[in-house]
């Protein structure tokens, strides 16, 4: 079977990490598959077997921000079309990303029928969470109308919830199908030196940005009073002006001693499993990745019960006590509760996100 991926890009994001595990996993079950960048950026290393192109249309006309989509969906039909004549048709195409989906809706060369839409994230939180009124219908209108009628399956069923409860979307065919994971790969990695080993501390792996509330995270630290026994290590990129902000916050808060602001790491499993806890501050989550992994790796984690995955994640994994309110004070109380009792992880239920069973599910897309 012929399989091709298409994403904007390959930032340090959990979503193109889920696209670079499936499509590896997938080449592994003897398929053929392709991906499609719609951007240079890479910030991972690519799975051997898995064909990579990347595709632009790059445009210096004044008015390259009008055409930039239709430009960039004609670039990727042009690719596409060369690509099917030399190889022969995809089975399945899946699209992953609202930028790419804006761009693959637009695409003629694609075939209704064999095109996936892949929602990652809780699309009306992310994108319309500061909008009112007028503004906020028509961004809503606007973005609903790419997936009306279009095959779509979803990261966590709170995605497809959101999409056809909220975005008023109405799919041709929908499925859920959970993020994948790679036990054994996830352990091996794990496995490698952390500087951090010997230490006492909290950790949060996610990128600095306003969804995923960084700032609650700090204040939650602060009021805990645990900044006395532990540090918070903050492993994610971000803006220069989002870093500084949190960093200036926990200047404010008294904790900047107690904060490490590690970046982004191409690794970041080894100081996941030397934590003693995971903390997950955020407004909106499509799945939670870093969730899953904390717990494969032994790691018990806290999350505020946002709109997406987490709830689903712990609620599976016989852990519902370890979710909070959206708040600072329900985050901090949650942590000094469970600092010295943390609750033993139910590894039988983390069976269900095996990387395996999850890329048959993609696979079988083709067939529906």
């Amino acid at each position: 079977m012929r399989i091709l991926m298409i994403i904007d890009g390959l930032p340090g994001g959990g979503a193109e990490k889920v696209v670079l595990t499936l499509s590896e996993s997938i080449h592994k079950m003897g398929h053929h598959v392709t991906l499609y960048s719609l951007d240079e950026t890479c910030a991972y290393t690519l799975p051997e077997g898995v064909e990579y192109r990347v595709i632009t249309a790059p445009s210096r006309a004044p008015w390259r921000k009008l055409t930039e989509l239709s430009r960039r969906a004609s670039k990727l039909d042009e690719v596409l079309r060369q690509d099917e004549a030399q190889h022969g048709k995809y089975d399945l195409v899946i699209s992953n990303l609202h930028k790419t989906d804006r761009i693959v809706a637009r695409s003629n060369a694609i075939d209704p029928a064999r095109l996936w839409f892949c929602i990652h994230g809780v699309l009306s939180s992310t994108y319309l969470g500061h909008r009112k009124g007028l503004n906020y219908w028509l961004k809503k209108r606007k973005m609903a109308g790419i997936y009306q009628h279009r095959n779509i399956t979803a990261v966590s069923q709170a995605v497809l919830d959101d999409m056809v409860d909220v975005m008023d979307v109405h799919p041709a065919k929908t499925a859920v199908i959970n993020n994948p994971f790679d036990l054994n790969t996830l352990r091996t990695r794990a496995n490698e030196p952390c500087d951090l080993a010997s230490s006492e501390y909290l950790i949060n792996v996610a990128r600095i940005h306003p969804q995923k509330r960084q700032d609650r995270l700090l204040e939650a630290f602060a009021q805990s009073g645990l900044a006395s026994r532990a540090k918070l290590v903050l492993l994610g990129t971000g803006t220069e002006e989002r870093i500084a902000a949190a960093k200036q916050l926990a200047q404010t808060l008294n904790i900047a001693d107690r904060v490490l602001f590690l970046g982004f790491q191409s690794n970041p499993f080894p100081y996941i499993k030397h934590a003693h806890l995971m903390v997950m501050s955020s407004d909106s989550e499509g799945f939670g990745n870093v969730i899953v992994e904390s717990l494969m790796l032994g790691t018990p984690v806290i999350s505020t019960r946002c709109p997406g995955g987490p709830e689903e994640i712990l609620v599976k994994a016989g852990m519902p006590e370890m979710l909070t309110e959206i708040d600072a004070g329900a985050l901090a109380s949650k942590m000094v509760e469970v600092y010295d009792q943390l609750p033993a992880i139910n590894e039988q239920a983390l069976s269900h996100y095996d990387v395996t069973a999850i890329s048959r599910q993609y696979v079988e897309l083709a067939s529906r």
